[in-house]
């Protein structure tokens, strides 16, 4: 359950980072489209490159609500693998649990994706994952608990509660959104993500420290 001091945070984050990290936090930028604080309204000093890549590392990391370790590891895992490493960054990222979860329309949050995996309401192939990191492989199917699946959040998933504040389904999975059952049928590709961020400043960020 996320408290009304985590969902001002949030809504505070989103503002900052200028990306809206929660539908609450959409609608509140919606209405005051500049940063938060009292200065948020004026303009202020260009940042320096260095602030500039923090940023969008930041920006990276709320959208997948992931620690800073966690997303050190996948860079450094990105970047041992073949192609673009803010590219390679995204996909792994991409192919975490909690990620499909939210893609896939179970869950209306990043958040409430992830407490659905850690309170073993998701299985990857029949069997229960409670893992949020768990990289989930191409041709894997994520499907929710048969004891789960009459309780109201799912429900209100399985009749597509959900679609008005999360982006379409994208082609890397495929989704029988009434049965609660996704597939990854391949492997992201960046430009199918939904998520906002210029992966080579963060990319530019690691590699200058």
């Amino acid at each position: 359950m996320v408290t009304k001091s985590q969902d001002r945070r949030k809504v505070r984050l989103s503002r900052a980072l200028g990306v809206a990290l929660t539908p609450k936090a959409a609608r509140y930028m919606e209405k005051r489209p500049y940063g938060p604080g009292p200065h948020g309204r004026t303009k202020r000093k260009a940042d320096s490159d260095y602030a500039v890549r923090l940023k969008e590392k930041q920006r990276l990391r709320e959208q997948y609500g992931i620690r800073e370790k966690q997303l050190q590891i996948a860079y450094k895992e990105a970047r041992r693998t073949d192609g673009l490493t803010g590219e390679n960054l995204v996909e792994l990222l991409e192919m975490r649990l909690d990620a499909l979860v939210l893609r896939s329309g179970f869950a209306r949050t990043t958040s409430q994706a992830r407490q659905f995996v850690v309170h073993r309401h998701i299985l990857v192939d029949g069997k229960i994952v409670d893992r949020p990191s768990f990289r989930v492989k191409p041709g894997q199917t994520i499907h929710v608990k048969e004891r789960s699946e009459g309780t109201e959040p799912f429900q209100v998933a399985a009749a597509g509660g959900h679609a008005e504040v999360l982006p379409p389904v994208p082609g890397y999975l495929e989704v029988e959104l009434d049965k609660l059952h996704a597939t990854l049928v391949r492997r992201p590709k960046r430009a199918e993500v939904p998520v906002t961020c210029d992966v080579q400043l963060v990319v530019e960020y690691y590699a200058g420290r």
